[in-house]
């Protein structure tokens, strides 16, 4: 399978610029270093000027190999870094983790609040989202994922716990604080692969109705539940969340928030509200912020179109306060993202051959670009990753302490 991040977009050529730079370019690039003042990076061009970093020895070098790429990171760098990058335009010496992890530390500028507004994500606009992401092929995650092919925040009770087990440790964290029990039935809205649903069905005794609109995904989680004897107490349903029907005792949703949008949180809220009975209870696994700031324009462009990291402000403002329920426990496992996107970004850097043969390069840097930012994100506290469970305000089928979880 051939495809391209390119498609549809004015790329930054990777061309070589053939002349010296001029006192303008130098100006340019000395006013990139100061938007990273204490990060400890060196800047260069293509005919060799630097600038040394004023904060020690550098953890690597950014190069900038045509004056295009130059400006246009001046011009707009949330962006355009992106764009150089994966085109090849603009060239990291050094490791790619540590770099980026230097530049979120040491950037100056503050969250623009007024970038938040996106226009609400309609079914059909929720499903091209989903496709330009989830359905780039099995075979592509397959790579990089753990053997159940879980594309969440793993939890690991070591830090030396090997990804697939942390893996199944984050889902009987999940569900642990749920408090399953054999014969109950529970909604997941969003379920990737498949795997957590089919993890409560076996390990929980639960029933489970699994809702996805990434057709590839569904395809893959209906075939599971069939090869392990699941099909009759785990329904997969392609269709979007806003359509899940019935009383449940159980809501469900992980790494689906993110993608939902902040224009929908009222309409994922009366979701929940309709799906739960009046002992019901749920669990919201996303990634979020500390403060309203808008997804990255590169990733919102070339990875995740249409997604929102939301404060926990926002959700229990517009998801969980309007239906009255009362919020049971929150933990913040970011520094687990971090260790599990480092597993990915192992294992994506050594299938990177195989992903070139179904890519091409520029998708593959594109990629790779994601999966570090992401990891320094975490590692910044840039991004969060939050486990908010939550109850109907009057039941008391709540656990007594959080070691009963």
């Amino acid at each position: 399978m051939k495809a391209s991040v390119a498609t549809g977009h004015q790329t930054l050529s990777s061309e070589i610029v053939p002349i010296g730079s001029t006192r303008l370019d130098r100006w340019a690039l000395e006013r990139i270093q100061q938007t990273v003042a204490s990060a400890p990076l060196r800047f260069a061009l293509w005919d060799g000027f630097e600038i040394a970093p004023k904060a020690g020895p550098p953890v690597a070098t950014i190069v900038f190999r045509n004056r295009r790429a130059l400006f246009s990171w001046v011009w707009d760098p949330d962006l355009n870094f992106g764009e150089a990058y994966m085109f090849g335009a603009v060239e990291i010496h050094g490791d790619l983790e540590s770099t980026l992890e230097a530049v979120y530390r040491g950037l100056v500028t503050k969250p623009r609040p007024w970038w938040l507004w996106q226009p609400p994500n309609s079914v059909r606009a929720a499903k091209e989202n989903v496709h330009h992401h989830y359905d780039l092929g099995n075979e592509f995650y397959r790579l990089w994922l753990d053997r159940n092919m879980v594309y969440t925040c793993a939890y690991f009770p070591t830090p030396d716990c090997s990804l697939e087990d942390a893996q199944i440790a984050k889902m009987d964290l999940v569900c642990r604080k749920l408090h399953l029990k054999p014969g109950e039935h529970v909604v997941e809205a969003g379920c990737g692969w498949g795997t957590l649903a089919l993890f409560m069905a076996k390990r929980y005794g639960v029933s489970v109705q699994a809702f996805n609109i990434s057709t590839e995904q569904v395809a893959y989680a209906r075939s599971r539940a069939d090869k392990e004897g699941l099909g009759d107490r785990v329904e997969f349903i392609e269709d979007d969340y806003r359509n899940v029907q019935g009383r449940h005792d159980v809501f469900v949703s992980v790494g689906m928030l993110e993608h939902v949008g902040l224009a929908d949180f009222s309409t994922l809220s009366a979701v929940i509200d309709r799906s739960l009975g009046e002992g019901g209870r749920g669990l919201l696994h996303f990634i979020g912020r500390n403060q309203p700031t808008p997804l990255n324009p590169w990733i919102r462009r070339r990875i995740f179109p249409g997604a929102y990291p939301p404060t926990l402000h926002e959700v229990f403002e517009q998801v969980l306060e309007p239906q009255g329920f009362s919020v049971l426990d929150v933990e913040n496992l970011r520094l687990h993202y971090a260790k599990t996107l480092q597993h990915w970004c192992e294992r994506f850097d050594g299938a990177s051959d195989r992903v070139v043969a179904m890519f091409d390069d520029t998708f593959v840097r594109a990629w790779r670009l994601y999966l570090a930012g992401a990891q320094a994100a975490f590692t910044t506290g840039t991004m969060q990753l939050f486990q908010v469970l939550f109850a109907r305000g009057a039941s008391n089928a709540i656990p007594w302490t959080r070691v009963d979880g």
